[in-house]
């Protein structure tokens, strides 16, 4: 090969090309009409005007995959900064990394920025993406950067936490809280600056301190819009200054943006905490504590009969029903190694008759002792030990979110014991239980995730590729669609995730199934083998809904607050045409009442109009209207929530209909 030759891989196929050739280049040169925006090389996202050396494997990044929309959107993310920059010079940079459908960045600034600075801001994003200014990067030592960033404080800070390699996310350097409270490591083991450059002069415009990469030009952002504004702790401590976090999206079209801000509409009808305050079925009294619900009667009665159609399901299925109490001493914590692991997000201990007491933040501790607590055989085994056990759980204020992320919340919570050679199989029959279930609550679009072993991890590596086997086994025969995130499970275990979409598109993480071979060691727990040698059991964790309060919360919205028949808090309303007709309701109320519907007559002055009105909004699956005629023929009038109406239906075959729905769990 001539010394200014390179030889590299492109797309899977070998390529030479000139020395100096860069990545945008070289993809050019195979795809002319391909617009890539970065590359993959070796394994690396790079900006297209990274210059390749001998032996590179390279693959074109187009915007619209999951990487071109990270960088998409990491890219709008500095244009924001540099916009809020031009119009508020005093500004100091945070960070600014993308997030799911959109990106934020943080600023020190004097007062917070209003609506009207949002649309100043926006306006003059607009004119730096329609500047084309190119996106440039530079290799810089620690003390240069500290010169450059003289007057950026924060910026400053990040310079010496550089060295935390990881994902590229926030375009800084260091280890920062994520959108939702989590650790994310960004930066890399060198130090870069980016620069935005006049597309014609080459003249600096902008620049900072990132990891990147980033879209060749400012152009090639087709789509973006600022969002809102909120408070956020510097690096997510209480304790650092609050900053100003500008959120915004951006997407690869304007439709695709146009479908995207249609469903946050949507998204904003069904707001749970909205639609629990309408239909009166929870709340979170100021005098109780952040993160705290109290359920009101309606919501009450949805939550119970969640509960017990899964602790029905759940006996058919051979699980065990126990209890435990909601705080233990320390030591408990200490075994299980949970105050090592997870001390700052548990509420501070009690001292009670000199021991430490904690409020619990998981359930499995006390099972292990459940199933320590007497000799267990193999012939016991599995052993499925299930409880809605209430975990106390200190989130931060910036991230708690009605009932989807609160900081008490009650579990359902189920650890298997079992035998190695009996991991498959049970993993199997586990995960097709939770995809039933599920189904039964009306979610009906799945997809998991297998997360596998950590570069840091505990335990030996026979035992990880075992459970992993067992978890892929399981995945294989479910049907699934499913994704493998390689070196995504926990420190001590590998797991499967099961996500639903909901009735607008949107993914929750909802189950979780985990092969945990260091607790039982941890406690020591055993049984007795066949051949009557004792053997540690394998112990899997297996949350279902993930939290009682979450999935009431996933629910409501899902069906906007119009639940099936089975789970409406009101089934039916009898609605007379006058007063008259009340009596006549009632005894049709009192045989529905026979068969365990929830019935209620409305008795109220308000107009027949307004009590159907009355009805819809609170999305009542039934009304049984009833007048002269209806009464004569020993008939209703049977109205539907959507509106549409049967008259003259006979009594008899009205409560059939009713109850056969109920029964039936039919998603009306």
């Amino acid at each position: 090969m001539p010394a200014d030759k390179l030889r590299i891989t492109l797309a899977g196929s070998e390529l030479v090309v000139e020395e100096g050739t860069t990545a945008g280049l070289a993809l050019a040169e195979r795809d002319p009409a391909a617009k890539p925006i970065a590359a993959r090389v070796n394994g690396q996202l790079r900006d297209l005007a990274w210059s390749l050396a001998d032996g590179d494997r390279v693959e074109p990044v187009a915007i619209d995959s999951a990487d071109g929309l990270t960088i998409l959107r990491h890219s709008t993310a500095h244009v924001l900064a540099q916009a809020v920059q031009d119009l508020f010079p005093q500004a100091k940079l945070g960070i600014g990394p993308p997030i799911e459908n959109g990106f934020y960045y943080d600023f020190d600034v004097p007062e917070a920025f209003t609506p009207e600075d949002l649309k100043k801001i926006e306006q003059q994003m607009r004119q730096i993406v329609k500047q084309g200014q190119l996106f440039s990067r530079r290799v810089v030592s620690d003390d240069d950067a500290r010169l450059e960033l003289a007057d950026e404080p924060y910026k400053l800070e990040l310079i010496g936490l550089k060295g935390s390699a990881g994902p590229d996310g926030s375009g800084d350097g260091g280890v920062v809280p994520g959108d939702s409270g989590e650790s994310v490591e960004v930066g890399g083991p060198e130090l870069t600056i980016y620069d935005n450059l006049d597309a014609s002069s080459r003249e600096l415009r902008w620049k900072d301190l990132c990891r990147g990469p980033h879209l060749p030009t400012t152009r090639q952002i087709p789509a973006f819009k600022l969002m809102r504004t909120g408070g956020a702790y510097w690096r997510g401590n209480e304790k650092n200054p609050q900053l100003q976090r500008i959120y915004g999206t951006a997407w690869p079209s304007r439709e695709a943006q146009d479908e995207h801000l249609r469903m946050l509409e949507e998204a904003e009808k069904r707001d749970h905490r909205k639609l629990g305050a309408e239909l009166d079925l929870f709340s979170f009294p100021t005098e109780i504590g952040s993160g705290l619900v109290v359920f009101h009667p309606k919501g009450g009665v949805i939550r119970k009969a969640l509960e017990d159609y899964s602790r029905q399901r759940h006996e058919q299925a051979g699980y065990q029903f126990v209890n435990t109490p909601h705080l233990t001493k320390s030591s408990l914590f200490e075994t299980s190694g949970h105050l090592e692991w997870y001390a700052e997000g548990m509420y501070p201990p009690m001292e009670l008759e000199g021991a430490k007491y904690y409020l619990k933040p998981m359930n499995c501790p006390m099972h292990i002792l459940i199933y320590a607590a007497r000799g267990r055989s193999y012939r016991e085994l599995p052993l499925r030990l299930f409880e809605f056990g209430t975990v106390y759980r200190y989130e931060k204020s910036g991230v708690v979110h009605g009932l989807t992320r609160a900081r008490g919340f009650t579990q359902d919570d189920a650890h298997i014991f079992c035998t190695p050679d009996q991991l498959q199989d049970e993993l199997a029959s586990l995960l097709d239980f939770v995809v039933g279930l599920l189904r039964d609550y009306g979610l009906t679009e799945f997809e998991a995730e297998l997360s596998t072993r950590p570069e840091k991890f505990v335990g030996d590596i026979p035992d990880w590729d075992t459970a992993e086997a067992a978890l892929k086994y399981a995945l294989d025969k479910s049907g699934l669609s499913y994704v493998i995130a390689e070196g995504e499970g926990a420190f001590y275990a590998p797991k499967i995730d099961v996500h639903v979409k909901d009735a607008i598109g949107r993914r929750w993480q909802l189950s979780t199934l985990q092969v945990d071979f260091q607790e039982p060691g941890r406690f020591g727990i055993e049984y007795q083998a066949a051949d009557g040698s004792r053997q540690r059991p394998y112990m899997i964790h297996r949350a279902l809904f993930g939290s009682i309060e979450r999935f009431f919360g996933i629910l409501t919205e899902h069906y906007a607050g119009a639940f099936p028949p089975w789970l409406a808090p009101v089934q039916v309303v009898g609605i007379p045409i006058s007063d008259a007709h009340v009596d006549y309701l009632e005894t049709v109320a009192t045989r529905l009442r026979e068969h365990g519907i929830r019935v209620e007559v409305d008795a109220s002055d308000d107009r027949m109009q307004k009590k159907i009105r009355n009805a819809q909004r609170q999305k009542v699956p039934y009304m049984l209207l009833a007048g002269e005629d209806d009464v004569a023929a020993g008939a209703v009038s049977f109205r539907y929530r959507n509106g549409e109406q049967k008259n003259g239906v006979p009594v008899v075959d009205a409560i059939a209909e009713i109850t056969g729905a109920v029964a039936s769990r039919v998603q009306v």
